[in-house]
């Protein structure tokens, strides 16, 4: 893994570490709590298809350069042992090709509940099977740097690698927050993390068109650093258009490319 992609890891770890710690039980009840059982999250609003995004980072002490990736997240609709399934393969497509990553999930279509995850960076892959009670290795996956991998859990969670998919099927509305059980395949152990509904935005996107946006939102101090997030979902089509976050002296920005942007898996493929 390289280092950017390292510290964006444990970014989001320490962010939602602290977001645990630091929201007192009156402030949780506050929120809509998505418990995976509730089956809470509009999973009809999540469209098979191919999505592509551009992301950028830039570091105020270097505001010359950039670093870019291409983001594809391709969502298909299948039926396996006769239960309907979200699969979602994502690929990180970066300058060389030490940045590259792919991932592929499998999870329920009526709660998005996570059956199975795999992440490959470089050669090495990691492969789960997940449950309500508990994630462990996927055994039949061969040369798995997971072995023998096993976390019981004291509540069911979603997985933390579909954030973005996640957000798309939020009821959102003005003044709303949601307390999401997120788990990331190999931390120590699931976590609730707080999002807030901040307001909405009109914004352009790449093809001129102006999109009404709910702006989802969450923050912490951590060790001395203050860290925000911030996501752009559209009203009227549940759509993540645009992602804004910020570090210790470093932003990163995720855009979703237009329509016409060209497929590159098939090409990449061959």
């Amino acid at each position: 893994m390289k280092t950017e992609q390292l510290a964006e890891k444990l970014v989001a770890v320490s962010l939602s570490l602290l977001l645990l710690l630091s929201h007192t039980p009156k402030v949780f009840a506050q929120t809509d709590t998505i418990r995976v059982k509730d089956k809470r999250l509009l999973t009809s609003a999540l469209k098979p298809g191919l999505k592509q995004y551009l992301v950028y980072f830039q570091n105020t002490k270097d505001n010359r350069s950039l670093k870019f990736w291409l983001w594809l997240r391709d969502i298909n609709l299948e039926t396996r042992n006769g239960e309907k399934v979200f699969t979602i393969t994502q690929h990180w497509y970066g300058s060389d090709s030490l940045s590259y990553r792919s991932i592929y999930s499998v999870n329920k279509v009526p709660d998005f509940a996570p059956i199975y995850h795999s992440e490959t960076i470089g050669k090495k892959t990691k492969a789960f099977n997940w449950a309500a009670d508990k994630v462990i290795s996927a055994d039949t996956v061969a040369n798995n740097e997971a072995k023998n991998f096993k976390l019981d859990f004291t509540f069911a969670n979603f997985n933390w690698n579909l954030d973005i998919e996640t957000f798309e099927m939020l009821p959102l509305a003005e003044g709303k927050s949601f307390a999401i059980p997120f788990y990331e395949a190999g931390i120590p152990a699931p976590l609730y993390v707080l999002y807030k509904v901040t307001g909405s935005e009109l914004i352009t996107t790449l093809d001129g068109n102006k999109v009404d946006c709910w702006k989802l939102y969450n923050e912490s101090d951590y060790n001395g650093r203050h860290f925000t997030e911030t996501y752009w979902i559209s009203k009227k089509n549940h759509e993540f258009l645009k992602e804004e976050d910020s570090f210790g002296g470093g932003y990163r920005y995720k855009i979703k490319m237009m329509g016409a942007a060209t497929n590159l898996l098939p090409r990449f493929a061959k």
